[in-house]
Order: C-alpha cells, then structure tokens, then sequence
C-alpha cells in the first residue's frame, strides 16, 4: 500500500434499514445525470445547474475521493438496499469557515418516501463520530419546505434566514439550521 493511502482509510459504507449510503463510483455518472438533469429536482437546490450537460456528473464524481482524502467531504450515493438503485446523494462539505454543511437531493420517483431523512440522519450519525466534527449546518430555500422538514426530523433547528446567490446569480432567500454534536 502507497503511504498516502494509508493516511486516508476508505470511505466506509453505511447502512439503514432501507438504504445503502455507498462511494459514487464512475459508473454512477448517467443516472447521476438524468436524476439531477430533471428541472423539478434542480429547482430544489442552489447548486444543481440546469441543464445538466455530458460530463458534469463525472466531474463531480472525480472530486469525491480528493475532497474525502483531504476531509474537506464526504458524499453518498443514495441507494436502495433492496434493488442498488441510485436515488440522489447526501454529502458534507466543509466551507471556507472550516463549518461542515449538509446537501442532498433524491430524484423525483423517490420523493415523499423519506428516503432523505433516513440518508441525512446516518449520515449526521456518522459524522459525530468523526474527530473534529462538532457542529453541522444545513441550508434550504425558502421554496423548498420539504427540504427543511427533513432538517427538523433529523433534530436541526432552525436559526436564521438570508439571502444568497442561486445557481444562475439570482437572490435566493435561504432558510438556515443546524445540529450540534450531543
């Protein structure tokens, strides 16, 4: 094993009673695509461009294992433990203010089944038992109050409202919670 390799122990599976949080892996990348390519789904989100064009998804993909290696993030594929289908990503992400930040989204075929809430509290857990993390933070728009249910069910409370950029420069009012190691 090459000595950087052994400062970096893999990213570790995890594991719900419906769901498989895995690594992405290259072959994610079209379903990736067509998941995050559906406007209803992007609409949700401050990041997720529209349209999703070719190669996008891979050069997500390709910065997972540099961002786990530097813990700079951690992100999941989503899948259902039952079939391996990929349904949408949890991850965190470490801002310039060294805060870890919440994100997730599942494709539209699996919205409603609290499919988030079961990823995003796992993936909360976990991340406690990380050294370093003792604080995570999450933000919603407005617009997108499922989102922020999600963040109430998993324990987050809310502490504030403000105005960001969207992904196309627009102001966007953005709700804002946040969990602490208990």
């Amino acid at each position: 094993m090459p000595k950087d390799q052994s400062k970096h122990p893999p990213q570790p599976t995890i594991e719900t009673q419906h769901l498989l949080l895995r690594p992405f892996r290259p072959g994610d990348a079209p379903e990736v695509q067509r998941l995050a390519g559906n406007i209803k789904v992007a609409e949700t989100t401050m990041n997720i461009p529209h349209p999703y064009e070719d190669g996008m998804a891979e050069e997500w993909i390709a910065t997972h294992q540099p961002g786990w290696e530097a813990h700079t993030n951690v992100v999941y594929a989503i899948t259902l433990k039952h079939s391996g289908q990929l349904i949408g990503t949890v991850s965190l992400v470490k801002d310039k203010t060294g805060e870890w930040e919440l994100g997730y989204w599942t494709g539209e075929p699996y919205w409603g089944r609290g499919y988030c809430t079961e990823a995003a509290k796992a993936l909360v857990e976990f991340a406690f038992t990380q050294p370093g993390i003792t604080k995570i933070i999450a933000r919603h728009l407005t617009s997108n109050p499922a989102s922020g249910r999600v963040m109430q069910k998993i324990g987050m409370r809310h502490v504030g409202r403000t105005t960001l950029s969207d992904r196309h420069g627009h102001p966007a009012e953005v709700e804002i919670y946040e969990i602490e190691k208990p």
